[in-house]
């Protein structure tokens, strides 16, 4: 079990906070040797070179080293291109390190402002009059929950399926959010949040959640 990431959208769909919980998010690598020109895999190049098209294992990972060297988003050490490396066989044979790609702040900002929209899509899609808008998604390794407040104020939640106590921990942010955000004479209401108490109580809510649910699981086990 374990939380991954919050997220804290405003009443605009503007991201005003976020946090990886980096003990417990999962990563995922993979190593996979190609003895031959042409490998069958299609990348997308941007920032960095991700799988597009290919084995199921590696799509959506983007290549992280290349000959147990590891590479500098889209280019080796050298300078040269990935993808022009890749394009000669006499490079062959390979070994690739695949890893998952950590999203860039304006990705986050993106992905933020995206689930705002579906959240009111949500809403009105709904055949119940004053319905909310989705509170949680679930997918194969992971579950989004999510609690808007009176005001329009989202708070995010990514973790594990497995995790216990999620919507309690979602109001206790709003509860730290109240206390040490709104109270801060310096804070402007959705602004970014750069407040060290309000980070430091929301970290020992995170740690404190996984270890009562840890104890909990433990439990039930004996």
């Amino acid at each position: 079990m374990g939380i991954y990431s919050i997220y804290i959208v405003n009443r605009a769909g503007s991201l005003i906070y976020h946090y990886d919980h980096v003990a417990n998010a999962s990563s995922t690598e993979l190593v996979k040797s190609y003895s031959r020109h042409p490998i069958d895999l299609v990348f997308k190049e941007s920032e960095r070179l991700v799988v597009q098209y290919g084995d199921k294992e590696t799509i959506g990972l983007s290549v992280v080293g290349v000959n147990d060297e590891a590479v500098q988003g889209k280019t080796l050490h050298s300078g040269q291109r990935i993808l022009d490396f890749l394009a000669e066989p006499s490079n062959f044979p390979i070994r690739l390190r695949f890893a998952k790609p950590r999203l860039t702040s304006n990705e986050r900002i993106m992905l933020g402002s995206m689930f705002h929209s579906l959240y009111a899509i949500a809403a009105k899609l709904s055949p119940v009059e004053k319905s909310s808008g989705i509170e949680v998604l679930e997918a194969e390794n992971f579950k989004l929950h999510c609690f808007q407040t009176l005001t329009g104020l989202k708070f995010m939640l990514l973790t594990d399926p497995r995790q216990t106590s999620s919507e309690t921990l979602l109001r206790k942010f709003y509860e730290i959010y109240s206390d040490y955000a709104l109270k801060n004479p310096f804070y402007s209401l959705d602004m970014p949040i750069r407040c060290e108490l309000f980070d430091e109580h929301l970290k020992k809510a995170v740690e404190q959640t996984e270890r009562v649910s840890a104890y909990a699981t433990t439990q039930t086990i004996t």
